[in-house]
């Protein structure tokens, strides 16, 4: 256990009170992680920053290594040393030894331990508090008095002459305990957001190494595409090496995405610990001006970034299955006879539901053209889009199923699925415009992915004569693919789906049509 003579080693050079959460800078001086950040921060837009204790210089604002060293020392300190001597005071009068003290005069100006606080004054100016080394803090600098006071219209602690003949006389004022009390409960909401934002996001890294540990799925994947290909004729040769390459740069992609994700959290993780730390601290202390004139922290929950919200999961921990399926699948249609492996459902009819198309939009007999035309006088109902769009009769709300759409003779469009309970009018209602439906769209030559009034633009200016869509409504993935001379992958949308969803068209010129029929299969073995 550190010695009487040495305890001021424990001392923050800043705060002068033990260490708490030491860090240490380049010139080796050690503070308080949350010291040393305030006095960072008011360097900020210096040419320098420096060292409180030895002023040495740094272009930069110089990284926080924590003291590992330093910390278990401090622990082993506090856990060992008596209870009385925890704020490492001493008595004012006690010359010959240090001996703890018990309280503080604030008249006195002096720390006082047990047997020279019994022989103390009694009389009302010599107010006692818990044992300070701040003491000129707690009376006022004009009247050199006692704070008893706290004005809430300029948030500052005065005295009763402030109250009585100063410029507060007609302010608002409260008792220290009061006040006190008034910003620890505050502290205490922000404590509790910060907590909950904490376990939000350590909710979310397990959850992203749930995910990663699952990646294993990769391997079966493989050998499932390459069982198929060993079956197939020489000249698909290359098709398999093709998608054999693309799992493995998925895979890639996949751990590289999540590795990133987790370590975004831990860093927010230890970002919320800093600030829970620090507020818990002001809320233990017994000292209501400390607490009182230490910055307003009430807008801390909403500045801190997790905000966890705003690092978002984009389906970065899953394999785009849709692409191998669709690959299968093609070989399913060009090959038959073959034993993939899949098992593929009887196919039905997609048809759109003529109650649901725009006034300017024609429906084919079949029900499987769409076309812009003048308008239909279709009656007015609730159902009915107020835009060139229309949706699928049928619904989804499980397994696996994929179809195409021919877009060939349509220059403008919008293709997707959205949920039943899309809104029918107003922009809101174009399909992508809102969180009910997604799309991929083609507008003056360029293409691009649309959810929720988001754009992702696809980069390569692509031809595109029909739209592969893929469902996966377990998986929550809802893929895009061009079919042309090769099928290419353009995105995918991974969401938690909680309505069935419906294919969605949108023409604004021409006509697109649903090529063939409905396709749906139950696996991979």
């Amino acid at each position: 256990m550190a010695s009487a003579d040495s305890r001021w080693e424990l001392d923050c050079f800043i705060c002068l009170s033990i260490y708490t959460d030491p860090v240490i800078l380049r010139c080796g001086h050690n503070f308080c992680r949350v010291c040393i950040d305030r006095v960072l921060d008011t360097q900020e837009g210096a040419a320098f920053y420096k060292c409180p204790e030895c002023r040495a210089k740094f272009r930069r604002r110089p990284a926080l290594r924590r003291n590992i060293t330093l910390c278990n020392i401090v622990k082993s300190f506090l856990y060992t040393r008596p209870d009385q001597e925890e704020t490492g005071i001493f008595c004012t009068y006690c010359l010959d030894s240090p001996v703890p003290a018990a309280k503080s005069c604030l008249l006195c100006e002096a720390s006082l331990c047990d047997d020279h606080l019994r022989v103390h004054s009694k009389s009302p100016e010599h107010v006692l508090c818990d044992p300070t080394t701040a003491l000129g803090n707690r009376k006022c600098s004009i009247h050199e008095k006692v704070l008893e006071y706290y004005c809430t219209e300029d948030a500052a602690c005065i005295c009763v002459s402030c109250r009585l003949d100063g410029e507060h006389q007609e302010h608002q004022v409260e008792s220290l305990d009061e006040a006190s009390e008034k910003k620890k409960e505050k502290l205490r909401n922000v404590l509790q957001k910060l907590t909950t934002k904490r376990a939000e996001a350590e909710k979310r890294v397990q959850s992203l190494q749930e995910r990663r540990r699952d990646q294993g799925k990769a391997a079966g994947v493989t050998e499932t595409v390459t069982a198929v290909f060993r079956d197939i004729r020489r000249q698909l040769e290359d098709l398999e090496k093709r998608v054999l390459s693309e799992i493995s740069r998925q895979e890639h992609r996949v751990s590289l995405s999540v590795s990133d994700l987790i370590r975004q959290l831990e860093i927010k993780k230890d970002e919320l610990s800093r600030k829970m730390r620090h507020i818990e601290e002001l809320c233990n202390m017994s000292d209501p001006v400390t607490v009182l004139q230490e910055p307003d922290t009430g807008d801390l929950c909403d500045t801190v970034d997790t905000e966890t919200h705003d690092i978002q999961v984009h389906g970065a921990g899953d394999l785009d299955v849709g692409l191998i399926s669709g690959t299968l699948h093609t070989l399913y249609d060009i090959i038959t006879g073959i034993n993939t492996g899949i098992y593929v459902q009887q196919p039905t009819d997609l048809l759109v539901d003529v109650a649901t198309a725009g006034n300017t939009i024609q429906i084919s007999g079949d029900r499987k053209t769409a076309s812009r035309s003048p308008s239909q006088n279709h009656p007015v109902t609730p159902e009915r889009f107020e835009y060139p769009q229309v949706i699928s009769t049928r619904g989804f709300s499980s397994g696996r199923h994929y179809w195409e759409v021919d877009v060939s003779k349509s220059v403008w469009w919008r293709v997707g699925m959205c949920y039943p309970s899309i809104v029918r009018r107003g922009d809101q209602s174009l399909i992508g415009n809102n969180n009910k439906s997604w799309c991929v769209r083609r507008y003056n030559n360029q293409y691009s992915v649309v959810h929720d009034s988001t754009e992702i633009p696809i980069p390569d200016n692509i031809p595109c004569d029909r739209v592969r869509v893929y469902l996966d409504y377990e998986a929550g993935q809802l893929s895009f693919f061009s079919v042309c001379d090769t099928i290419r992958h353009l995105h995918t949308h991974t969401a938690a789906l909680t309505e069935p969803l419906h294919a969605a068209l949108y023409i604004w010129g021409g006509y697109i049509t649903i090529c063939g029929a409905v396709r749906s299969w139950e696996k991979l073995p």
